[in-house]
C-alpha cells in the first residue's frame, strides 16, 4: 500500500483571496488522509466481502475496492463528517463493482460470434487427422522425393530456387515431384 504523507487535523483552512490582500477565504477541509486511512484499513475485509457478493473473482473484487480508496481520497474534501467515510467508500465499492459487471457483460455482447463458414470442432480434428496421415505418408518417401515436396509445397519454393538449394537440376526436381506425388496419392488412396 503506498505510503500517504498527514494532512493537519480537519480544521477549516484559510486561503488568501484573489480579490484583496486581506481578505481570507474559508475552505472546508473534509476528512483526513490519517482517519480515510484507518478507515480503509479497518474495514477492508468487509469491503472486500461487500465486492465479493457483486463480483464473482477475488482480483475484481480487490482492484474495486483498492479503486475506491483511491476515488475517496481524491474527493475526501467532499465528506464533511468524517463519521461517513465508511459510507463513501461502501457505496463507491458498490458503484465500481457496478460499473465493472456492465464493462463485462457489454464485452460478452460484443465477443465475435463464429462466422457461419468457419470450421467447426469436427472439421478442425478431421483436418489434423488428415495432416497426421500426411505426415506419416510423407516419411515413407524416398528422401529426395520428400525433400523436392516439403520445399515446393510447404516452404513455397519455385521449382528452380528447390534445385538451387538441394544442388540437383531443375529436370530432377520435376521428376522428384512428380514420383513424389504419385506416391503420396497411392497411399492416401489407400488409407481412405
Amino acid at each position: 500500500m503506498p505510503v500517504i504523507a498527514p494532512v493537519p487535523a480537519a480544521r477549516p483552512a484559510r486561503l488568501p483571496s484573489q480579490r484583496g490582500e486581506g481578505a481570507e477565504v474559508t475552505v472546508a477541509a473534509g476528512t483526513t488522509v490519517d482517519h480515510l486511512t484507518e478507515t480503509y484499513r479497518a474495514h477492508y475485509r468487509s469491503l472486500l466481502g461487500l465486492a465479493a457478493l457483486l463480483l464473482d473473482d477475488t482480483a475484481s473484487c480487490e482492484d474495486v475496492v483498492q479503486e475506491a480508496f483511491i476515488r475517496v481520497h481524491s474527493a475526501r474534501n467532499r465528506v464533511r463528517d468524517p463519521e461517513k467515510t465508511l459510507a463513501y467508500l461502501r457505496q463507491t465499492v458498490v458503484n465500481l463493482s457496478r460499473s465493472a459487471l456492465r464493462r463485462r457483460i457489454l464485452g460478452l455482447k460484443l465477443l465475435s460470434k463464429p462466422m457461419p463458414d468457419m470450421a467447426s470442432a469436427e472439421e478442425g480434428a478431421y483436418d489434423q487427422l488428415e495432416r497426421d496421415a500426411l505426415i506419416k505418408a510423407m516419411k515413407g518417401l524416398q528422401r529426395r522425393q520428400r525433400e523436392v515436396l516439403v520445399l515446393r509445397y510447404f516452404s513455397d519454393m519455385t521449382e528452380v530456387q528447390v534445385a538451387e538449394t538441394l544442388g540437383i537440376s531443375l529436370g530432377s526436381v520435376k521428376a522428384y515431384g512428380s514420383r513424389g506425388i504419385a506416391a503420396l496419392r497411392v497411399v492416401m488412396e489407400a488409407q481412405a
